[in-house]
């Protein structure tokens, strides 16, 4: 999704003078002059209707005395009158219905302000929030085009909110696909961390597993031997010819005993390290550990002679290695 840069338009540089309800009340100042003219004209014209009606009587009265009139002045008049009282007598606006004309407009006017108002006000939230990560152009727009709708009549501002308010819920839907794309993508690395760490754990405990495992089975003369014959295969790929040869120096040494220490000289372990502080190098349990003392004495062996049957060699010879 590409993103655009989020800028609110300036306001207008320029406002009109008065607000919609401030022209509105100047309307209704003109509107009240023009009803308070036609009342006045209103009045004047009952005078004459009253004169006509007078006259009427008069002609219906002469009718009754003199019948041979009766027929012509009766129409005459008649329709004089009654055009006079028709015109005289044209409806006026009610004041009563004015006050509730200007009340619903008053009403409307209010209700599409608050509206305004609280869809510009959410819109600039949502709009700080999804800055700089979807796409807000037409939201700011709207924003921009209400930003003096106090000066706008009612039907436009209330399409302008109309727009704000879908474009406010579109940024915010596409926030919060974002937002649980986000937090999928975390809770998955979050899950796959722990799945590693538990491997890695687990792996860890296996392995302690085994170590104390092959610890308790080389305390014995058959169990170190089984693990120096592991040892020497993996890690220096010694086969069952050198470990002969091994079996036979580390007999004459110690007996695979990893107590076993030489009163006279001090050499300590299986491989009779001197002094067995030597061995600290593989690790501190040395004197207690027969796997620390085997690996120890296979790197002296392949250090300083290279394969245990030199080393045994040596021995036969000197009585030593």
């Amino acid at each position: 999704m590409s993103t655009a840069e989020n800028t609110t338009p300036d306001r207008p540089q320029t406002t009109p003078t008065l607000t919609r309800r401030d022209r509105r009340a100047d309307e209704r100042s003109a509107s009240a002059r023009k009803a308070d003219e036609r009342r006045r004209k209103h009045r004047t014209a009952a005078v004459p209707v009253a004169g006509f009606a007078a006259a009427g009587l008069l002609v219906t009265l002469t009718c009754f005395a003199h019948p041979t009139i009766a027929n012509a002045q009766t129409v005459s008049v008649g329709s004089t009158i009654a055009s006079t009282v028709t015109a005289a007598g044209t409806a006026l606006p009610s004041t009563d219905a004015q006050k509730a004309v200007d009340a619903l407009f008053d009403t409307t006017s209010k209700q599409a302000d608050e509206r305004a108002d609280r869809a510009v006000s959410q819109a600039t939230s949502v709009l700080s929030a999804a800055k700089g990560q979807v796409d807000t152009t037409a939201l700011s727009t709207s924003i921009a085009s209400l930003a003096n709708y106090a000066y706008l009549d009612t039907t436009t501002v209330q399409t302008l909110t109309n727009q704000a308010v879908t474009q406010t819920a579109s940024v915010q839907n596409q926030k919060a696909a974002l937002d649980k794309a986000a937090a999928d993508a975390a809770a998955a690395a979050q899950a796959a961390a722990e799945a590693a760490a538990a491997q890695a754990a687990a792996e860890a405990a296996a392995a302690a597993q085994a170590a104390a495992e092959q610890l308790a089975a080389s305390t014995t003369p058959d169990g170190a031997r089984a693990a120096a014959a592991q040892i020497a295969a993996s890690d220096y790929g010694w086969g069952s010819d050198q470990f002969q040869c091994l079996d036979s120096l580390w007999t004459k040494e110690s007996g695979w005993n990893y107590q076993a220490e030489n009163a006279s000289s001090g050499a300590y372990g299986i491989p009779q390290s001197l002094p067995g502080s030597k061995m600290s190098t593989i690790a501190d349990d040395w004197a207690t550990n027969p796997v620390t003392q085997i690996s120890w004495g296979l790197k002296y062996i392949a250090a300083g002679y290279g394969t245990p049957c030199s080393a045994w060699s040596h021995s036969q010879s000197v009585n030593w290695y």
